[in-house]
Protein backbone atom coordinates (compact mmCIF):
# COMPACT_ATOMS: atom_id res chain seq x y z
CA UNK A 1 0.00 0.00 0.00
CA UNK A 2 1.23 3.41 -0.95
CA UNK A 3 2.46 5.34 2.00
CA UNK A 4 3.45 9.36 2.73
CA UNK A 5 5.49 11.52 4.88
CA UNK A 6 5.16 15.48 4.97
CA UNK A 7 7.09 17.18 7.37
CA UNK A 8 6.58 20.98 8.04
CA UNK A 9 9.41 22.51 9.72
CA UNK A 10 7.35 25.04 11.39
CA UNK A 11 8.99 29.22 10.35
CA UNK A 12 11.99 27.53 8.31
CA UNK A 13 11.48 30.19 5.25
CA UNK A 14 13.90 29.98 2.40
CA UNK A 15 14.11 33.65 1.41
CA UNK A 16 11.76 36.52 1.14
CA UNK A 17 8.61 35.87 -1.58
CA UNK A 18 8.36 38.86 -4.54
CA UNK A 19 5.58 40.57 -2.43
CA UNK A 20 7.55 40.38 0.80
CA UNK A 21 8.23 44.28 0.90
CA UNK A 22 4.09 44.19 1.10
CA UNK A 23 4.08 42.53 4.44
CA UNK A 24 7.33 44.38 5.77
CA UNK A 25 9.62 41.99 5.10
CA UNK A 26 11.65 42.79 3.01
CA UNK A 27 15.38 41.00 3.24
CA UNK A 28 13.75 38.15 4.74
CA UNK A 29 15.61 34.67 4.75
CA UNK A 30 15.15 32.69 7.81
CA UNK A 31 17.40 29.40 6.71
CA UNK A 32 20.11 32.24 5.02
CA UNK A 33 20.35 34.52 7.68
CA UNK A 34 20.56 32.12 10.46
CA UNK A 35 23.04 29.95 8.34
CA UNK A 36 25.45 33.88 8.45
CA UNK A 37 24.80 34.63 11.81
CA UNK A 38 25.75 30.88 13.44
CA UNK A 39 29.05 31.48 10.98
CA UNK A 40 27.52 28.51 8.63
CA UNK A 41 25.40 25.77 9.42
CA UNK A 42 26.14 22.49 10.89
CA UNK A 43 23.50 19.83 9.40
CA UNK A 44 25.20 17.06 7.52
CA UNK A 45 22.51 14.64 7.22
CA UNK A 46 20.15 17.36 5.84
CA UNK A 47 22.84 18.70 3.86
CA UNK A 48 23.92 15.08 2.26
CA UNK A 49 20.37 15.18 1.59
CA UNK A 50 20.07 18.29 -0.73
CA UNK A 51 19.42 21.52 1.72
CA UNK A 52 22.01 23.22 0.08
CA UNK A 53 20.50 22.93 -3.33
CA UNK A 54 17.35 24.69 -1.99
CA UNK A 55 19.11 28.39 -1.73
CA UNK A 56 22.66 29.35 -1.36
CA UNK A 57 23.50 28.51 2.37
CA UNK A 58 27.09 29.26 4.29
CA UNK A 59 28.25 25.97 5.61
CA UNK A 60 25.92 23.82 3.67
CA UNK A 61 27.00 23.50 -0.11
CA UNK A 62 24.77 22.24 -2.80
CA UNK A 63 24.70 18.46 -3.59
CA UNK A 64 24.91 17.77 -7.35
CA UNK A 65 23.94 14.39 -6.50
CA UNK A 66 22.04 14.67 -3.81
CA UNK A 67 18.89 11.93 -3.18
CA UNK A 68 16.19 14.65 -2.81
CA UNK A 69 14.51 17.10 -4.97
CA UNK A 70 15.24 20.50 -3.81
CA UNK A 71 14.07 23.53 -4.41
CA UNK A 72 11.40 26.95 -3.08
CA UNK A 73 7.96 27.38 -2.92
CA UNK A 74 5.80 29.82 -3.81
CA UNK A 75 2.39 31.20 -1.70
CA UNK A 76 -0.42 32.03 -3.21
CA UNK A 77 -2.30 32.40 -0.27
CA UNK A 78 -2.69 36.52 0.80
CA UNK A 79 -0.64 35.82 4.61
CA UNK A 80 2.35 34.51 6.36
CA UNK A 81 0.73 32.50 9.37
CA UNK A 82 0.38 28.90 10.14
CA UNK A 83 -2.86 28.34 9.16
CA UNK A 84 -2.49 29.70 5.68
CA UNK A 85 0.40 28.18 5.00
CA UNK A 86 -0.51 24.78 6.20
CA UNK A 87 -3.88 25.27 4.06
CA UNK A 88 -2.13 25.96 1.15
CA UNK A 89 0.29 23.02 1.29
CA UNK A 90 -2.81 20.80 1.11
CA UNK A 91 -4.19 22.89 -2.03
CA UNK A 92 -6.73 25.33 -0.10
CA UNK A 93 -5.90 28.31 -1.30
CA UNK A 94 -6.70 32.09 1.36
CA UNK A 95 -7.43 34.58 -1.24
CA UNK A 96 -8.70 37.43 1.38
CA UNK A 97 -6.12 37.80 4.12
CA UNK A 98 -7.39 36.73 7.53
CA UNK A 99 -8.02 39.85 9.99
CA UNK A 100 -5.30 40.91 12.43
CA UNK A 101 -5.83 43.84 14.90
CA UNK A 102 -2.69 46.12 14.96
CA UNK A 103 -5.11 48.13 18.01
CA UNK A 104 -6.64 45.50 19.78
CA UNK A 105 -9.98 43.95 19.38
CA UNK A 106 -12.93 46.03 19.00
CA UNK A 107 -16.01 46.18 22.16
CA UNK A 108 -18.31 43.83 19.33
CA UNK A 109 -15.47 40.98 20.21
CA UNK A 110 -14.33 41.61 23.94
CA UNK A 111 -17.46 42.56 25.44
CA UNK A 112 -19.44 39.05 24.41
CA UNK A 113 -16.16 37.21 24.90
CA UNK A 114 -16.21 38.68 28.68
CA UNK A 115 -20.10 38.03 29.48
CA UNK A 116 -19.86 34.24 27.78
CA UNK A 117 -17.01 33.55 30.23
CA UNK A 118 -17.81 35.53 33.07
CA UNK A 119 -14.31 37.11 33.50
CA UNK A 120 -12.55 39.94 32.75
CA UNK A 121 -9.92 41.00 30.05
CA UNK A 122 -6.70 42.46 30.77
CA UNK A 123 -4.41 43.48 27.56
CA UNK A 124 -5.92 43.51 24.39
CA UNK A 125 -3.22 44.11 22.85
CA UNK A 126 -0.59 43.08 20.19
CA UNK A 127 2.45 41.90 22.23
CA UNK A 128 5.01 39.10 22.83
CA UNK A 129 3.65 36.03 24.49
CA UNK A 130 6.74 36.08 26.97
CA UNK A 131 6.76 39.41 27.51
CA UNK A 132 2.66 40.05 27.83
CA UNK A 133 2.95 37.31 30.75
CA UNK A 134 5.66 39.07 32.58
CA UNK A 135 3.75 42.24 32.63
CA UNK A 136 -0.16 41.29 33.43
CA UNK A 137 0.69 38.06 35.62
CA UNK A 138 0.61 39.21 38.70
CA UNK A 139 -2.18 40.99 38.36
CA UNK A 140 -4.41 37.94 36.59
CA UNK A 141 -3.57 36.10 39.47
CA UNK A 142 -4.81 38.59 41.48
CA UNK A 143 -8.11 39.45 39.50
CA UNK A 144 -9.13 36.29 37.57
CA UNK A 145 -9.10 38.10 34.26
CA UNK A 146 -7.90 36.69 31.13
CA UNK A 147 -4.61 37.73 29.55
CA UNK A 148 -6.08 38.38 25.84
CA UNK A 149 -3.52 39.64 23.23
CA UNK A 150 -2.68 39.40 19.16
CA UNK A 151 0.49 39.69 16.94
CA UNK A 152 0.70 40.49 13.62
CA UNK A 153 -0.47 37.37 12.53
CA UNK A 154 -4.69 36.79 12.61
CA UNK A 155 -4.71 35.21 16.10
CA UNK A 156 -6.65 35.84 19.21
CA UNK A 157 -4.51 34.59 22.40
CA UNK A 158 -5.80 33.55 25.80
CA UNK A 159 -3.19 33.28 28.09
CA UNK A 160 -4.24 32.04 32.06
CA UNK A 161 -1.78 30.70 34.80
CA UNK A 162 -2.52 26.81 35.33
CA UNK A 163 -3.50 27.30 39.26
CA UNK A 164 -5.46 30.47 38.68
CA UNK A 165 -7.71 29.18 35.84
CA UNK A 166 -8.26 25.38 35.31
CA UNK A 167 -7.15 24.34 31.52
CA UNK A 168 -10.66 22.87 30.92
CA UNK A 169 -11.79 26.39 31.71
CA UNK A 170 -9.23 27.93 29.49
CA UNK A 171 -10.01 25.65 26.30
CA UNK A 172 -13.66 26.39 26.66
CA UNK A 173 -13.02 29.90 26.94
CA UNK A 174 -11.09 29.52 23.39
CA UNK A 175 -14.28 27.27 22.60
CA UNK A 176 -16.58 30.45 23.44
CA UNK A 177 -13.91 33.04 20.82
CA UNK A 178 -14.02 30.54 18.67
CA UNK A 179 -17.30 31.05 18.07
CA UNK A 180 -17.69 34.76 18.51
CA UNK A 181 -15.04 35.36 15.61
CA UNK A 182 -16.91 34.89 12.97
CA UNK A 183 -18.04 36.60 9.71
CA UNK A 184 -15.33 40.05 9.44
CA UNK A 185 -13.82 38.63 12.85
CA UNK A 186 -13.34 35.21 11.72
CA UNK A 187 -9.29 34.95 12.69
CA UNK A 188 -7.32 32.57 11.52
CA UNK A 189 -6.35 30.69 14.80
CA UNK A 190 -7.65 31.23 18.54
CA UNK A 191 -4.67 30.07 20.83
CA UNK A 192 -4.59 29.08 24.72
CA UNK A 193 -1.56 30.14 26.16
CA UNK A 194 -1.34 28.27 29.95
CA UNK A 195 1.46 28.98 31.83
CA UNK A 196 2.85 28.61 35.36
CA UNK A 197 5.55 30.18 37.76
CA UNK A 198 5.44 33.35 39.89
CA UNK A 199 5.76 37.06 39.50
CA UNK A 200 8.97 37.92 37.49
CA UNK A 201 9.62 33.82 37.02
CA UNK A 202 6.50 33.11 34.56
CA UNK A 203 6.90 29.99 31.88
CA UNK A 204 4.73 29.01 29.23
CA UNK A 205 3.83 25.25 29.28
CA UNK A 206 3.50 22.80 26.86
CA UNK A 207 -0.30 22.80 27.10
CA UNK A 208 -0.88 25.46 23.85
CA UNK A 209 -4.16 24.60 22.38
CA UNK A 210 -5.23 25.81 18.70
CA UNK A 211 -8.59 26.38 17.88
CA UNK A 212 -8.68 27.26 14.02
CA UNK A 213 -11.23 27.91 11.60
CA UNK A 214 -12.68 24.73 9.47
CA UNK A 215 -10.39 24.27 6.32
CA UNK A 216 -12.66 23.78 2.74
CA UNK A 217 -13.34 21.14 0.91
CA UNK A 218 -12.44 19.34 -1.16
CA UNK A 219 -8.42 19.41 -0.37
CA UNK A 220 -6.14 17.23 -0.66
CA UNK A 221 -6.43 15.55 2.62
CA UNK A 222 -9.78 14.94 1.53
CA UNK A 223 -9.25 13.68 -1.39
CA UNK A 224 -6.65 10.90 0.30
CA UNK A 225 -9.30 10.23 2.46
CA UNK A 226 -11.59 9.51 -0.08
CA UNK A 227 -9.28 6.89 -2.03
CA UNK A 228 -9.85 5.02 1.31
CA UNK A 229 -6.71 5.72 2.66
CA UNK A 230 -5.83 7.23 6.21
CA UNK A 231 -4.21 10.92 7.48
CA UNK A 232 -2.35 10.88 10.64
CA UNK A 233 -1.73 14.34 11.83
CA UNK A 234 1.28 14.71 13.93
CA UNK A 235 1.79 17.52 16.30
CA UNK A 236 -0.25 20.66 16.19
CA UNK A 237 -1.89 19.33 12.61
CA UNK A 238 -5.37 18.11 14.38
CA UNK A 239 -5.32 21.81 15.44
CA UNK A 240 -4.30 23.96 12.38
CA UNK A 241 -6.91 21.76 10.33
CA UNK A 242 -9.84 22.11 13.00
CA UNK A 243 -9.86 18.08 13.01
CA UNK A 244 -11.36 17.77 9.36
CA UNK A 245 -9.91 15.73 7.15
CA UNK A 246 -7.80 14.20 10.42
CA UNK A 247 -8.39 10.21 10.99
CA UNK A 248 -5.94 10.16 13.98
CA UNK A 249 -4.46 13.01 15.82
CA UNK A 250 -1.48 12.50 17.86
CA UNK A 251 -0.43 15.91 20.11
CA UNK A 252 3.17 16.35 21.07
CA UNK A 253 4.65 18.66 23.77
CA UNK A 254 8.18 18.95 21.92
CA UNK A 255 9.68 18.06 18.60
CA UNK A 256 11.36 15.28 20.39
CA UNK A 257 8.41 13.95 20.76
CA UNK A 258 6.86 14.64 17.27
CA UNK A 259 10.12 13.32 16.07
CA UNK A 260 9.41 10.20 18.11
CA UNK A 261 5.59 9.65 16.92
CA UNK A 262 6.62 10.25 13.33
CA UNK A 263 9.30 7.11 13.47
CA UNK A 264 6.78 4.96 15.15
CA UNK A 265 3.92 5.67 12.78
CA UNK A 266 6.61 5.07 10.04
CA UNK A 267 7.54 2.19 11.74
CA UNK A 268 3.93 0.79 11.93
CA UNK A 269 1.45 1.93 9.05
CA UNK A 270 0.81 -0.32 6.39
CA UNK A 271 -0.70 2.77 4.40
CA UNK A 272 -2.09 6.25 4.02
CA UNK A 273 -0.24 9.92 5.21
CA UNK A 274 1.66 11.19 7.88
CA UNK A 275 1.54 14.63 8.22
CA UNK A 276 3.48 16.02 10.70
CA UNK A 277 4.19 19.84 12.05
CA UNK A 278 7.43 20.42 14.14
CA UNK A 279 6.92 24.02 16.01
CA UNK A 280 9.76 24.55 18.10
CA UNK A 281 12.03 26.80 15.72
CA UNK A 282 8.96 28.92 14.92
CA UNK A 283 7.68 29.10 18.71
CA UNK A 284 10.78 29.05 20.39
CA UNK A 285 13.12 30.46 18.60
CA UNK A 286 11.89 32.45 16.09
CA UNK A 287 9.69 34.48 17.43
CA UNK A 288 12.34 35.58 20.02
CA UNK A 289 15.09 36.30 17.53
CA UNK A 290 17.45 33.32 18.70
CA UNK A 291 19.39 32.55 15.35
CA UNK A 292 21.78 30.66 17.41
CA UNK A 293 18.76 28.56 19.59
CA UNK A 294 16.96 28.28 15.94
CA UNK A 295 20.27 26.16 14.74
CA UNK A 296 20.54 24.27 17.28
CA UNK A 297 16.74 23.35 17.01
CA UNK A 298 17.73 22.60 12.96
CA UNK A 299 20.47 20.15 14.37
CA UNK A 300 18.60 18.00 16.77
CA UNK A 301 15.99 17.59 13.94
CA UNK A 302 19.40 16.70 11.51
CA UNK A 303 20.48 13.96 14.18
CA UNK A 304 17.15 12.22 14.24
CA UNK A 305 16.47 12.25 10.69
CA UNK A 306 18.46 9.12 9.48
CA UNK A 307 15.93 7.15 12.20
CA UNK A 308 13.40 8.77 10.26
CA UNK A 309 14.79 7.36 6.69
CA UNK A 310 15.74 4.49 8.18
CA UNK A 311 12.04 3.99 9.26
CA UNK A 312 10.86 4.19 5.19
CA UNK A 313 9.99 1.56 3.29
CA UNK A 314 11.21 1.37 -0.92
CA UNK A 315 8.52 3.27 -2.36
CA UNK A 316 7.85 5.99 0.36
CA UNK A 317 7.30 9.16 -0.43
CA UNK A 318 9.28 11.49 1.98
CA UNK A 319 8.69 15.75 2.10
CA UNK A 320 10.27 18.21 4.13
CA UNK A 321 8.78 21.64 3.45
CA UNK A 322 7.71 24.45 5.62
CA UNK A 323 4.90 27.23 5.79
CA UNK A 324 6.30 30.71 6.56
CA UNK A 325 9.23 32.12 8.06
CA UNK A 326 10.35 33.94 11.16
CA UNK A 327 13.34 35.31 10.64
CA UNK A 328 15.36 35.85 14.07
CA UNK A 329 17.94 37.71 12.92
CA UNK A 330 15.28 40.82 11.75
CA UNK A 331 14.10 43.12 14.05
CA UNK A 332 10.76 41.81 14.09
CA UNK A 333 9.71 39.40 16.11
CA UNK A 334 6.63 37.76 13.88
CA UNK A 335 6.43 35.50 11.13
CA UNK A 336 7.68 36.51 7.60
CA UNK A 337 6.66 36.54 3.99
CA UNK A 338 9.40 33.77 2.37
CA UNK A 339 9.26 30.62 0.57
CA UNK A 340 8.85 27.15 1.70
CA UNK A 341 11.94 24.83 1.65
CA UNK A 342 11.09 21.77 -0.65
CA UNK A 343 13.00 18.60 0.26
CA UNK A 344 11.01 15.59 -1.76
CA UNK A 345 12.44 12.09 -1.67
CA UNK A 346 11.25 8.43 -2.82
CA UNK A 347 13.10 5.52 -1.16
CA UNK A 348 15.32 3.56 -3.62
CA UNK A 349 14.35 6.44 -6.18
CA UNK A 350 17.52 9.04 -6.04
CA UNK A 351 16.60 12.62 -7.72
CA UNK A 352 20.11 13.15 -8.33
CA UNK A 353 20.57 16.78 -7.49
CA UNK A 354 16.92 17.09 -9.64
CA UNK A 355 15.36 20.94 -8.44
CA UNK A 356 11.74 21.88 -8.09
CA UNK A 357 10.26 25.63 -8.33
CA UNK A 358 6.56 25.33 -7.80
CA UNK A 359 4.42 26.68 -5.41
CA UNK A 360 2.72 25.43 -1.87
CA UNK A 361 0.19 23.45 -3.26
CA UNK A 362 2.57 21.34 -5.24
CA UNK A 363 2.90 19.30 -1.85
CA UNK A 364 -0.34 18.24 -1.34
CA UNK A 365 -1.07 17.47 -5.37
CA UNK A 366 2.88 15.20 -5.33
CA UNK A 367 0.76 13.48 -1.77
CA UNK A 368 -2.81 12.90 -3.61
CA UNK A 369 -1.05 11.18 -6.31
CA UNK A 370 1.21 9.12 -4.88
CA UNK A 371 -1.63 7.69 -2.61
CA UNK A 372 -4.04 6.99 -5.71
CA UNK A 373 -6.22 10.06 -5.12
CA UNK A 374 -8.43 11.09 -7.87
CA UNK A 375 -7.10 14.13 -9.65
CA UNK A 376 -8.47 17.74 -7.96
CA UNK A 377 -10.82 19.91 -9.52
CA UNK A 378 -10.14 23.20 -11.07
CA UNK A 379 -9.39 25.89 -8.18
CA UNK A 380 -7.67 23.77 -6.42
CA UNK A 381 -3.84 24.57 -6.47
CA UNK A 382 -0.44 22.46 -7.39
CA UNK A 383 1.05 20.01 -9.96
CA UNK A 384 3.08 16.58 -8.34
CA UNK A 385 6.95 17.13 -7.97
CA UNK A 386 7.19 13.31 -8.81
CA UNK A 387 4.76 10.85 -9.67
CA UNK A 388 4.04 6.93 -8.71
Amino acid sequence: MPRACVIVLDAVGAGELPDAAEYGDEGSDTLGNVARAVGGLDLPTLEAFGLGNVEELEGCPPQPGAPAIAGRLVERSKGKDTTTGHWELMGILTPTPFPTYPHGFPEDVIDPFMHRTGRGVLGNKPASGTEIIQELGEQHQRTGKWIVYTSADSVFQIAAHEETVPLEELYEACRIAREILTGKHAVGRVIARPFIGEPGNYERTPNRHDFSLEPKRPNYLSLVRDAGLHVHGVGKIGDIFAGRDIDESHPTKSNIEGIAQTERLLRELDEGLIFVNLVETDMLWGHRNDPVNFHRCLQDFDRRLPDLLDALRPGDLFILTSDHGCDPTTPSTDHSREHALLLAYVEGRYANGAIHEGEFGDVGATVNAWLGGKPPRRGIPGQPIVTP
